[in-house]
């Protein structure tokens, strides 16, 4: 048998290994001049303040980056910290008001990190619906949080097809390092979002192996809800997504039987979002997870 070596290393796989960000014209020349690949979508777009860009490098071999993260508060930073996360420093809100916001991100080799091979942006709901559907997996938090205007969110697509394994809550920030560390990934927005009380985020775990995939998701937002899937042997998740606000009790259940694995969950905070996903297929749960507070209208989607 003949052996090509440049004929099998240009048949590897590229993974997403290095990623920053520009907040000015400086950083934009410098970064295409190390090599860099800029996403052409101004992270503030419609709220003033500086044109801020994303921008990747995709190479062969080792060390991928495997998960990504955004904080919009010091609090959220803590566990990253401490779990090994690299923050990129510069504020995606730059100029424009609104919430200190960064991107942060990790090169794991757990079971449940699989590579990065393709990054996106959008500013519009309308190219949400159809990118979530086909696989693509989306960063919870608004880039332009509390800053107006576009909801922009970052997209990435993996190497290969995961599914929805775990699911968890918090209402406080002493697990986070667990939660990274064991493998999973945070939605990054708080589901008690002007309501006041805990911060509350939910968490997911991802594997490529579909017999462990969760099938099926609810949500409860008050006692008769909660008995009907505890007697239809729903599992429950014992955290209250309103913890803290004197609003409902809301909790998320799973089911891990059936034939349909969740591909894809995320957190709708743009209600204007919901019809777009709905035509696209994707399952939007609409039970308020803020219900009976005056915080936010949010809801919790997935795709399988």
């Amino acid at each position: 048998m003949i052996f090509f070596p440049h004929l099998q290393l240009s048949t590897m796989a590229q993974y997403i290994t290095h990623l920053d960000v520009s907040i000015d014209e400086a950083e934009e020349k410098n970064l295409q001049s190390q090599g860099f690949k800029k996403i052409n979508v101004d992270l503030n777009e419609g709220a003033g303040g500086n044109y801020i860009y994303l921008w990747y490098k995709k190479e062969q071999g080792p060390a991928p980056i495997t998960r990504l993260q955004v904080t919009f508060s010091d609090d959220m930073a803590v566990g990253l910290i401490s779990a090994g996360y690299t923050k990129i420093d510069k504020d995606l809100n730059a100029g424009a008001g609104g919430d200190y916001i960064y991107l942060w991100y990790f090169k794991g080799s757990t079971e449940y990190d699989t590579p990065i091979v393709e990054l996106d942006v959008t500013a519009d709901a309308q190219s949400e619906g159809l990118k979530f559907k086909n696989d693509w997996e989306r960063l919870a938090c608004d880039l332009n949080r509390n800053a107006k205007g576009n909801w922009i969110h970052i997209w990435m697509k993996r190497e290969k097809q995961t599914y929805i394994c775990d699911i968890t809550a918090t209402d406080s920030f002493g697990l986070d390092a667990d939660y990274f560390q064991q493998g999973y990934n945070r939605l990054d927005e708080d589901t008690n979002r002007d309501a006041g009380g805990a911060y509350v985020f939910i968490w997911y775990r991802q594997t490529t192996n579909q017999a462990n995939a969760l099938t099926d998701l609810k949500v409860s937002t008050n006692y008769q809800e909660y008995q009907s899937l505890q007697q239809q042997n729903y599992e429950l998740v014992s955290v209250d997504l309103n913890q803290g606000t004197g609003g409902n009790q809301v909790y998320m259940w799973y089911k891990k039987v059936g034939i349909h694995p969740i591909k894809g969950i995320t957190l709708l905070v743009n209600t204007d979002a919901v019809p777009v996903y709905e035509r696209a297929g994707v399952n939007v749960i609409t039970k308020n997870l803020n219900e009976g507070t005056d915080g936010s209208t949010e809801y919790l989607c997935y795709h399988q």
